[in-house]
């Protein structure tokens, strides 16, 4: 089998927004009469400190608009964004933009047609053999399969792969209801950009094992991202930790263990911070020190949730930090569904 290494990441924000400057400024406002100490809670326990918009809520309020409105402006923003995310990881990997085979594209913020992946693969001047793949709507885990297509291709083809996420969730404010749900999505959700390239036996970068996945289908109903008149609307119960808590171990445990690896051979948890209960939940099942959840708890600080592209920040943090050997990378979405990575 070929060996399929991490060769480049790239990451890309827009503007930095402040959390208690966003409360004060817009949210406080937004839920006056519906809620108000409810949501002020939620903001002050969501984790998040500071994280990134390409809407500005205390310059624009965007949650009168329609979703056409919205889509339009997705487009406009989504393109600098990505193309300064794919450019950064392919510079990193010391590959040009023609030498791509494979672009996948991961979002579930926005819609265009063509989309992303063909619009991005024309400005960037990727070859027009280029093949595609556009991942939607499969929330904060869409990392984890666009990974596992991306080196699935790699090891088939013996050509680079290059993967994607984008979104951008500030578009998608709503107008103010009491909905409990409502609030904590907008509380946690931030705007990024991440991209990774793939080659086939490379050498210095964390080497991909295996993916893997566990979906409850009985529990869909319990995330949602409903496309509405207003934009898409976020469904978050707040049941989701207690399912995450009858699966999280098993799959972990069976990941490593077809490698012949252990819980205490893992240096590097880049676990996706859904929120401080989702983060919870995977220490106490695994029984992890808390140390081993601090890059994911100061990516959710720094950034906010920003649902596909976060796990690969919280890899590329990883790897900046020079963690070498045995990671494991962990996301969570609709169905609901768990996907783990294992990488050495």
């Amino acid at each position: 089998m070929t060996a399929v290494a991490v060769a480049g990441i790239g990451i890309a924000y827009p503007g930095n927004l402040d959390q208690d400057e966003v409360w004060h400024g817009f949210f406080a406002r937004h839920y006056d009469g519906l809620r108000p100490g409810l949501a002020r809670r939620i903001f002050a326990n969501s984790g998040v400190t500071r994280r990134h918009g390409v809407v500005n809520p205390l310059a624009e309020d965007v949650s009168a608009w329609s979703t056409e409105a919205r889509m339009r402006r997705y487009l406009t923003e989504a393109l600098p964004l990505g193309k300064d995310a794919v450019s950064s990881a392919l510079d990193a990997a010391g590959l040009a933009p023609a030498d791509v085979g494979l672009f996948v594209v991961c979002s579930c913020t926005g819609y265009v047609t063509p989309g992303l992946d063909i619009l991005l693969a024309r400005d960037l001047g990727m070859a027009p053999g280029t093949q595609r793949l556009f991942i939607g709507h499969m929330g904060c885990y869409a990392a984890l399969p666009g990974l596992s297509a991306a080196t699935d291709y790699v090891t088939a083809r013996g050509k680079p792969a290059v993967l994607l996420c984008i979104e951008l969730t500030s578009l998608h404010v709503q107008p103010a209801t009491r909905d409990a749900q409502q609030i904590v999505a907008h509380a946690l959700f931030s705007d990024a950009a991440a991209a990774v390239v793939f080659l086939p036996d490379a050498t210095g970068g964390p080497v991909v094992q295996e993916v893997a996945a566990v979906t409850d289908t009985a529990t869909a109903d319990h995330m949602t991202w409903d496309v509405t008149d207003l934009g898409f609307r976020m469904g978050l119960s707040a049941k989701v930790p207690g399912v995450l808590s009858l699966y999280v171990a098993d799959l972990v445990r069976d990941l490593l263990a077809r490698h012949d690896r252990t819980l205490a051979d893992v240096v590097g948890w880049a676990v996706h911070p859904g929120g401080p209960k989702i983060l919870d939940v995977v220490r106490d099942e695994l029984g992890l020190p808390e140390a081993a959840l601090s890059p994911s708890r100061r990516t959710l600080a720094e950034h906010g949730n920003c649902s596909s592209p976060t796990v690969l920040l919280i890899l590329d943090a990883l790897l900046r930090r020079g963690a070498r050997g045995t990671m494991v990378m962990l996301a969570f979405g609709p169905g609901l569904t768990l996907y783990g990575a294992l990488l050495t």
